[in-house]
C-alpha cells in the first residue's frame, strides 16, 4: 500500500499524480475504517481528501502555513504529517485532538475549534512573514458555512486593502459543477493569473493613456468594457471587489485539474481565492447520501453504514425539541433562532413544524442574539437554542442589546458542561461565569429531564427579562414526564435528602453525584443534605440565610468553571451580608482548560467525583457532627 509509505509530506513529492490518486483512494479507505470504532468528523474529510494531497505535494509544509478553519476537516492533514499510527486514539482521553493542535504537531500552525477564524489568522501570519523579510507562503482553507461567519468577512475586508501576499481556499461543499461554466473560470483564471498577460495589460493601458486627447477617455471606455464583462462572465465578482484574483470555481475532487488550478494561484500576486469544490462524504455512500448526519459520526457499522448507539432514556436535547414544540402550539410569540445548528440544537422537527417560525441564521451568533432583541422588543418570545461554547461568541451581544435593555430573549444552552470527545475548544464550562455576572439575567439549571421541561415552561411564561436554562449533552436519568409543564418559582430551591452534618448545593448533572455520596456517608455517620440549586442567578436567598443560621458546612458543586460560577455565588452572598464565618468549599473546575476525553474521565480528572465529595465531608464536619 502507497499509504504505509507516508510518513512525512516530502514522502509524498515522490509520487506521480496515478501514485497521488490510488494514495486518494486508501486514504478514504483508512478514515473509514479508524473512523467506524472512534467516531468523528468523517465526511468533511472524505471530501478534502485530494485538496490536502494537493497541497501538501505542491506547497512544504511546515514552512509554508496551512490554516485549517475550524481543524475539523484536518484529519488528512494528521495522517500525512506523522500521526497515523495515533488514529485509534482520535477524540480519546490522552489521545489525539479531533481538531488542529499546536502541541501535536510543528505542522499544525494554528488551532481553533470555532469557526471563521482562519483569515484573520492568515493575514497576521502574512504580516508577521513580511516584517521579518520571510517569503513563505500563507494559505487559509475556509468551508463556505464559515464564510457565513462576520469574523471572515470582516477579515477579507482587510486583506484585500492590505493587498499582503496570501491565498485563501474556498472548500465550498454545497454545490454541483456545471462543467461549461467551471472550464470558462478555469481558462479565465489561466490568462489572469498569467504575469505577463498582467505586464502587457499594464503596458497597454500606459500607452493608449499617452495618445493625445482621447487617449484618458478611451482607457476609461475600456476599463467600464472590462468590468462589464466581469461581471457578466465571473461568479467570484464579490471577491474580485474585496481585492481578491478569484480562480475557479474547480473541481477539487479532480487531483490535475486542482493542482493546476493551485499552480496559477501560485503565480498571483497579493490575495488570491481559489474556490474548491468538493463532495462531502465522498467515497462511503451513506456519508454521500446524508452528508449533514455524518458531519460528526459516533462509531458505526462499515457496511450496513448504521451508527452504533446505545438504548437508555432520552438526550436532553431531545427532551427540548419536544418540550419546545409543545410551547410553540400553545403561544404563537415563540420563534426559534439558531446560528447553524438545527441539527445539534434538536430544532429540525420545530421547522418542519412551523417554517414559518424557525430561523437559522447561519455561522452568526452575534447577529442572531440582535435578532432575537428585536424580536423580543417587539412582543414576541424567541427561544436562542445555542452550544454553551458558540455563545461565547455573541458576549457583547448579550450584554449590551439583551440584558441591558431588559429584554424578555429565552436562552436555550445546550452542550452546558463538559462534552467529551470535542474536548477544550467546546467544554461548556463557562457560561455560568460570564451570564452570571450580566443584571437582569435570570439563569438555570435542571436536575433531570422532568425538569427540563417545566423550566421551558417557566421561561416562555416569564416576563421580567432574558432568561436562561442551560442543559448537558448527556442523556437524561430516565425518570418520568409530568404532564402538564408547570411554572417553577424563580429563585427557589429544592431540598432532595435531608441532613444536618453538611449540605451539598449542587447544580444540574451534579446532583446524582451528591446523593450517591450522601448514601455512602451515612454509612459513616455522616447526614448530607442535598439541595437542588436550580436556580444559579437569582439563588434562594432565603435558604442561603437558613443555612447561615444553622452554621452547616456548605459544598457547593457544579460541572462549570469555578472562577466567577455559582459558589463565587453563594460566597459573594454571603460577604455580602457580612456573614464572614461560613464554611464554604467550593467544588467545580480548575484554572485550566479540560482536554477531550469522555465525560467521567473529565469529570475524575477535576474531581467532579463521589469520592471528591466524600473526602471535603469528611475534612469540614466536626466529627460531633456525625450520627450514629
Amino acid at each position: 500500500m502507497l499509504l504505509e509509505q507516508i510518513n512525512q509530506p516530502k514522502d509524498l513529492k515522490q509520487l506521480s499524480i496515478e501514485q497521488l490518486e490510488q494514495l486518494a483512494a486508501e486514504t478514504r479507505q483508512f478514515l473509514v475504517e479508524k473512523l467506524s470504532v472512534t467516531g468523528g468528523h468523517l465526511s468533511s474529510n472524505l471530501g478534502v481528501v485530494e485538496l490536502t494531497i494537493a497541497l501538501h505535494y505542491l506547497f512544504n509544509s511546515p514552512e509554508d502555513k496551512f490554516i485549517f478553519d475550524v481543524g475539523h476537516q484536518s484529519y488528512v492533514h494528521k495522517m500525512f504529517t506523522g500521526r497515523m499510527d495515533k488514529f485509534d486514539t482520535l477524540r480519546k482521553y490522552k489521545g489525539m485532538c479531533g481538531f488542529v493542535k499546536r502541541s501535536e504537531s510543528e505542522h499544525d500552525v494554528w488551532e481553533a475549534g470555532h469557526s471563521s477564524t482562519s483569515l484573520s489568522a492568515a493575514m497576521g501570519m502574512a504580516i508577521a512573514r513580511d516584517m521579518k523579510g520571510e517569503t513563505n507562503r500563507v494559505i487559509a482553507i475556509i468551508g463556505d458555512g464559515a464564510l457565513t461567519g462576520g469574523m471572515a468577512l470582516e477579515a477579507m475586508n482587510h486583506i484585500g486593502h492590505e493587498k499582503k501576499n496570501l491565498m485563501v481556499i474556498l472548500n465550498d461543499n454545497e454545490m454541483s459543477i456545471a462543467p461549461n461554466v467551471g472550464a470558462l473560470h478555469n481558462y479565465l483564471g489561466k490568462i489572469r493569473s498569467d504575469r505577463n498577460y498582467v505586464k502587457v495589460k499594464e503596458e497597454v493601458e500606459y500607452l493608449i493613456k499617452k495618445i493625445p486627447a482621447i487617449g484618458g477617455t478611451l482607457a476609461k471606455t475600456l476599463e467600464k468594457l472590462k468590468d462589464s464583462l466581469k461581471y457578466m462572465v465571473v461568479s467570484g465578482v464579490l471577491f474580485e471587489e474585496l481585492g481578491f484574483t478569484y480562480l475557479g470555481p474547480v473541481d477539487g475532487n479532480n487531483l490535475p485539474v486542482l493542482m493546476e488550478t493551485l499552480k496559477q494561484a501560485e503565480k498571483v500576486e497579493g490575495p488570491v481565492m481559489v474556490h474548491v469544490l468538493t463532495l462531502k462524504g465522498k467515497g462511503y455512500s451513506p456519508a454521500e447520501e446524508d452528508s449533514h448526519a455524518w458531519h460528526g459520526a459516533s462509531p458505526y457499522k462499515i457496511e450496513s453504514g448504521k451508527m452504533v448507539k446505545s438504548a437508555g432514556p432520552p438526550m436532553y436535547t431531545d427532551v427540548f425539541s419536544n418540550s419546545i414544540i409543545e410551547l410553540a402550539k400553545e403561544d404563537q410569540r415563540v420563534i426559534a433562532v439558531t446560528p447553524a445548528m438545527p441539527g445539534g440544537s434538536g430544532l429540525m422537527k420545530f421547522a418542519k413544524e412551523f417554517p414559518n417560525r424557525m430561523f437559522d441564521v447561519g455561522i452568526a451568533e452575534q447577529h442572531a442574539a440582535t435578532l432575537c432583541a428585536a424580536l423580543a422588543s417587539e412582543g414576541m418570545k424567541p427561544v436562542f437554542a445555542v452550544y454553551s461554547t458558540f455563545l461565547q461568541r455573541a458576549y457583547d451581544q448579550v450584554v449590551h442589546d439583551i440584558c441591558r435593555a431588559d429584554l424578555n430573549v429565552i436562552f436555550a444552552i445546550d452542550r452546558a458542561g463538559f462534552v467529551g470527545p470535542d474536548g477544550e475548544t467546546h467544554q461548556g464550562v463557562y457560561d455560568i461565569a460570564f451570564l452570571r455576572s450580566i443584571p437582569n439575567m435570570t439563569l438555570m439549571m435542571p436536575k433531570d429531564e422532568n425538569e427540563l421541561r417545566h423550566m421551558l415552561k417557566t421561561a416562555v411564561e416569564f416576563n421580567d427579562g432574558p432568561i436562561a436554562v442551560r442543559y448537558p449533552r448527556i442523556s437524561g436519568s430516565g425518570v418520568s414526564m409530568d404532564e402538564p409543564m408547570k411554572v417553577i418559582p424563580i429563585g427557589s430551591w429544592e431540598v432532595l435528602r435531608n441532613g444536618d452534618s453538611a449540605v451539598v448545593l449542587a447544580v444540574g448533572p451534579m446532583i446524582p453525584v451528591a446523593m450517591e455520596a450522601a448514601e455512602l456517608l451515612s454509612k459513616d455517620g455522616f447526614q448530607l443534605r442535598v439541595v437542588n440549586a436550580r436556580f444559579i442567578k437569582p439563588m434562594d436567598e432565603a435558604m442561603l440565610l437558613q443555612l447561615a443560621k444553622e452554621n452547616i458546612p456548605i459544598i457547593t458543586l457544579e460541572e462549570g468553571a469555578q472562577a466567577g460560577g455559582f459558589g463565587s455565588g453563594v460566597l459573594e452572598f454571603y460577604s455580602h451580608h457580612n456573614l464572614h464565618g461560613m464554611r464554604v468549599k467550593i467544588i467545580g473546575i480548575p484554572d485550566y482548560f479540560v482536554e477531550h476525553g469522555s465525560v467521567p474521565e473529565q469529570r475524575a480528572e477535576v474531581g467532579l467525583t463521589v469520592e471528591r465529595v466524600v473526602t471535603e465531608v469528611q475534612a469540614l464536619v466536626p466529627r460531633k457532627r456525625q450520627r450514629a
